[in-house]
């Protein structure tokens, strides 16, 4: 296939344009993968250690599972220039799983609902027959499920976060203003022509908003300590412990089958970027692998107490961009990201960042998501069928994740599994795409 590629898959660029290349595409995913873990720490009120130790290993999981990713072990990895960090799709099943068991809940539940149960595995295997029930308007609509459950969370950050809303400060004009600024400036920088601007849109974003939220008294610094800073995080298995709870896997475990839909066509993206083909034998094992691989180190992520991993693809764009689709670009990523994560003081500095400053970024992010999720349903064609099946699957996910309560009578163990919108939607719309046999 044809490409204005500079270096391809199998390339080996010098030195120097691999690592001009690999700071590209860690400027492009840095923010998202500390997102999710700095979010659920603030859902769960978790303290100032737990919360940069949780970022500092969504770094550590997030540069292991990118190598595992590029370099490809068996079947295991992509082979390609395949990104992979902290998925933001799994952010409210884990939060509403962190309320009722904790961080041991949530690390076990991920770990099981990934390779072991084995939901991505299997679905690396059989994506093919599974396409015929998660069809592109299931998936869609589970997508738009997950972007509009997520906007409420990134509102809550605006306003001041749950730590706000006890202390009296939740909404105040203080919170609103700095959540503004972050906004306002990501929308700017993101709309500038230079390409280095636009990919920065975020970082600079944050660092306005950090430093306005330091003026106004808001980075609690007392809450550093010089041993914390000084020190080296060792990776430790099973730090917090592990535990299992069906209801947890269940609501997890469909996000995982969601994903893995996504992965085929972040795989198939990659692959035509690249101007490797995208059928036949050579692409099933790439689509395969690299599936498999988001199984796989979803799991390793909830060994070293991270949180489930997916392929970036926004990376994508940065392969084009910069015209270099070298599987080897991705070991500098890797290394880098491991490197991150084994110094405390990064997920320190990001740790003690206001609720607020993180909200005006997330929220743009999330509204991103259900946008996604609005363009590939709209992709579809929608007559009469697929309209019951959007309208059943969108009244009763949102019916929850707006009014939780109308479970409360309901048994314990139907009342965790369909408390998240994500799950009773994600649900509706795979029972009745079956039954009303809306085909892809």
């Amino acid at each position: 296939m044809k490409t204005d590629l500079i270096y391809g898959v199998e390339d080996r660029p010098p030195f120097k344009e691999a690592l001009f290349a690999a700071l590209q595409h860690l400027l492009a995913i840095f923010v998202a993968i500390i997102t999710p873990p700095l979010i659920i720490a603030s859902a769960l009120k978790l303290d100032v250690e737990k919360t940069g130790f949780l970022v500092s290993m969504s770094l550590f999981a997030s540069g292991v599972s990118t190598f595992v990713q590029c370099r490809r072990f068996g079947p295991v990895g992509a082979g390609l220039l395949c990104i992979q960090g902290t998925s933001f799709s799994f952010i409210g099943p884990i939060i509403a799983t962190g309320l009722v068991g904790g961080l041991p809940l949530i690390f076990g539940s991920c770990m099981a609902a990934a390779p072991i149960a084995p939901i991505e595995m299997i679905v690396s295997r059989t994506f093919k027959y599974l396409r015929n029930i998660i069809t592109p308007l299931v998936s869609g609509i589970v997508v738009l499920l997950i972007g509009l459950s997520l906007i409420k969370v990134g509102i809550v950050s605006c306003s001041g976060g749950y730590s706000a809303m006890d202390n009296g400060t939740f909404g105040s004009w203080e919170n609103l203003s700095i959540a503004a600024l972050v906004l306002l400036s990501v929308l700017f920088f993101n709309r500038c022509r230079n390409k280095y601007l636009r990919m920065s849109s975020i970082v600079f974003g944050l660092c306005l908003g950090y430093g306005l939220a330091f003026a106004l008294g808001k980075v609690n610094m007392s809450a550093l300590n010089v041993e914390m800073l000084m020190s080296f995080n060792i990776p430790q298995p099973f730090k917090y412990g592990v535990d299992f709870n069906i209801s947890s896997f269940i609501a997890i475990g469909l996000v995982y089958l969601i994903t893995a839909i996504e992965a085929t066509g972040d795989v198939t993206a990659n692959s035509m970027i690249s101007g490797l083909p995208i059928e036949g034998d050579s692409y099933l094992k790439r689509i395969s692998g690299g599936v498999m691989a988001d199984g796989f180190n979803s799991f390793l992520a909830g060994v070293f107490n991270s949180f489930p991993n997916s392929i970036f693809a926004q990376n994508n764009g940065i392969i084009q961009l910069t015209g270099v689709a070298s599987r080897y670009v991705g070991y500098y990523i890797a290394a880098m990201l491991v490197l991150l994560g084994l110094f405390p003081i990064v997920g320190a500095v990001f740790s003690l960042m206001p609720d607020p400053v993180l909200g005006g970024a997330t929220l743009l992010m999330f509204g991103t998501v259900a946008a996604a999720g609005i363009r590939i349903v709209s992709s579809q064609e929608i007559g009469r069928k697929e309209t019951l099946v959007l309208a059943v699957s969108l009244s009763l996910g949102l019916g929850v994740e707006l009014m939780p309560d109308v479970l409360k009578q309901a048994p314990e163990a139907i009342r965790s599994i369909f408390s998240s919108g994500i799950t009773t939607g994600g649900l509706t719309a795979i029972i009745a795409n079956i039954v009303i046999r809306v085909k892809s």
